[in-house]
C-alpha cells in the first residue's frame, strides 16, 4: 500500500508540474504575440504616414511651384526697392559732395580774403594802431570819411566771417551726412546681395522642379493631372464670375454704358472682328489651341488658348476694349487677367510678371495692362491668351489678325 501511494504521490506532482509549466508557456507565447502585433502596428502606422505624405507631395507639384515662384517673386521685389534706395543713396551721396566742393570752394575765397585782411591789420598794429590814422591830418571832414570806410570794413569783415562760419557748419554737416549715407549704402549694399542670393536659391529650386517635370515621367503625369484639374477649376471659376457679372449687369454702375450679356448675336462688339484682333504680345506661337500631344511621353492634353513666347518684360495690350473682371494669382496660370469686353465675350491673359491693371478698370484697345514673366509657366516667359464666348473656349489664332 506504502508503495502505491508513493507511485500515486509521484504521478500527482509530474502532473502538476505539467499544468503548471503549460499556462507559463502559453503566457509567454501570448506576449510574444502582442508585442508582434504592437510592432505590426507601428510599422503600418509608419507605413500610413508614408504614403500621406508620399500623397501629399504628389497631389502639389503645381502649390511647390507657386510657393517657389511666389518667394521668388517676393525676393525680386526686394532686391528692385533695395537697388532703387541704393541708386537715391548714391544720389544723396553725389549731391552731398557737389555741395562739399561748393562750399569748400566759397570757403577758400573766403579764408584768402581774411587773410588779407589780416595781413592788413597787422601792418595797421605795427605802425601804430587804426587810431593814428583816423586822428591824422587836420581836416575832420577827412577824419569823419577815414572813420566811416573803417566802419564799412570792419562790417564787411565780419559779415565775411559769419559767411565762413556758416560754410564750415555746412561743410561739417554735409560731411556728417554723406558718412552717414556712405555706410547706409554698404548696408543696402549687403542686404541687396543676401536678398539676391536668396532669389538665386528659389530659382534653383524652380529649376530642379522644372526639370523633374519634364525628364521624369511621373512628375510629368502629376503635373498633368494637376494642370488638368486647374483648367477645370478655371472654368468654373469663370462660369461663377459671368453669373455675378449677369446680376451686376441688370443695374450697372452709374457713367458706365456696359453692353448686356445674354442672347445677343456673336457678330456683335468683338465678334464683329474675328480675324481682326490685335495681338496681346508679338511673338511666336509655340502652342497652339486644342488637342496637344506631348513629344516625348505621349500624352494628350487640350488647351484652351495658345502659349506665345516673347521676351520677358514684354508689354501685355488688351486686344478690345473692355474692363478688367479680374486680376489676380491663379494655381497653374500664374498672374492671371481676364477682361470682360460684353455680349459674353472674355480674354485671358497669363503668366504675366507684374499687373498694371486693377479689378473694375475700364480699358482701351491696345492699352498696356502687364508685362510678360513666366509666373505658372512650365516653359518658360510666354503669355498664355484664351478667347471665350459664353464660357466656351474659342481657337485666338482665328480671331488674332493675319501675320504680315
Amino acid at each position: 500500500m506504502r508503495r502505491q501511494g508513493l507511485v500515486a504521490l509521484l504521478v500527482l506532482l509530474v502532473l502538476g508540474s505539467a499544468a503548471w509549466a503549460q499556462p507559463r508557456k502559453d503566457g509567454a507565447e501570448l506576449g510574444d504575440k502582442e508585442r508582434t502585433l504592437q510592432q505590426t502596428r507601428r510599422q503600418l502606422r509608419e507605413e500610413r504616414a508614408k504614403a500621406v505624405a508620399a500623397r501629399n507631395r504628389e497631389a502639389s507639384l503645381l502649390a511647390e511651384l507657386e510657393e517657389t515662384e511666389k518667394r521668388l517673386a517676393a525676393k525680386r521685389r526686394q532686391v528692385a526697392a533695395l537697388d532703387a534706395r541704393i541708386r537715391r543713396a548714391q544720389s544723396d551721396i553725389a549731391t552731398l559732395q557737389a555741395d562739399i566742393g561748393r562750399l569748400e570752394t566759397q570757403r577758400g575765397g573766403q579764408e584768402e580774403a581774411l587773410a588779407r585782411r589780416l595781413r592788413v591789420m597787422y601792418q595797421l598794429e605795427a605802425q601804430g594802431g587804426v587810431l593814428p590814422l583816423v586822428l591824422s591830418g587836420a581836416d575832420p571832414v577827412a577824419q569823419a570819411v577815414r572813420l566811416r570806410h573803417l566802419t564799412t570794413l570792419a562790417t564787411v569783415d565780419a559779415r565775411t566771417i559769419r559767411e565762413y562760419r556758416v560754410n564750415s557748419e555746412g561743410l561739417e554737416e554735409r560731411r556728417v551726412k554723406i558718412e552717414a549715407r556712405r555706410k547706409e549704402l554698404s548696408a543696402l549694399r549687403t542686404e541687396a546681395d543676401r536678398e539676391r542670393v536668396e532669389a538665386d536659391r528659389e530659382a534653383a529650386k524652380r529649376r530642379v522642379l522644372l526639370a523633374k517635370v519634364k525628364d521624369e515621367r511621373a512628375y510629368h503625369d502629376r503635373m498633368v493631372l494637376e494642370l488638368s484639374e486647374a483648367t477645370r477649376r478655371l472654368e468654373a471659376f469663370i462660369r461663377d464670375l459671368q453669373a455675378k457679372q449677369r446680376r451686376v449687369a441688370r443695374t450697372p454702375p452709374a457713367g458706365r454704358a456696359r453692353p448686356a450679356p445674354g442672347d445677343i448675336g456673336p457678330s456683335v462688339g468683338l465678334g464683329a472682328l474675328r480675324g481682326r484682333l490685335t495681338w496681346p504680345a508679338e511673338g511666336k506661337v509655340v502652342a497652339e489651341f486644342g488637342t496637344q500631344v506631348h513629344p516625348r511621353f505621349g500624352t494628350k492634353t487640350f488647351r484652351n488658348g495658345i502659349d506665345i513666347e516673347v521676351a520677358e518684360g514684354t508689354n501685355i495690350v488688351v486686344v478690345y476694349p473692355g474692363y478688367v473682371m479680374y486680376t489676380g494669382w491663379f494655381r497653374g496660370y500664374g498672374n492671371l487677367i481676364i477682361v470682360d469686353h460684353g455680349h459674353d465675350y472674355y480674354t485671358l491673359y497669363a503668366h504675366a510678371a507684374d499687373i498694371r491693371v486693377a479689378e473694375g478698370d475700364d480699358v482701351k484697345q491696345g492699352q498696356i495692362i502687364g508685362t510678360v514673366g513666366d509666373t505658372g509657366s512650365l516653359q518658360g516667359p510666354r503669355l498664355y491668351f484664351e478667347v471665350r464666348h459664353q464660357g466656351k473656349p474659342q481657337d485666338p489664332e482665328q480671331w488674332l489678325r493675319p501675320r504680315g
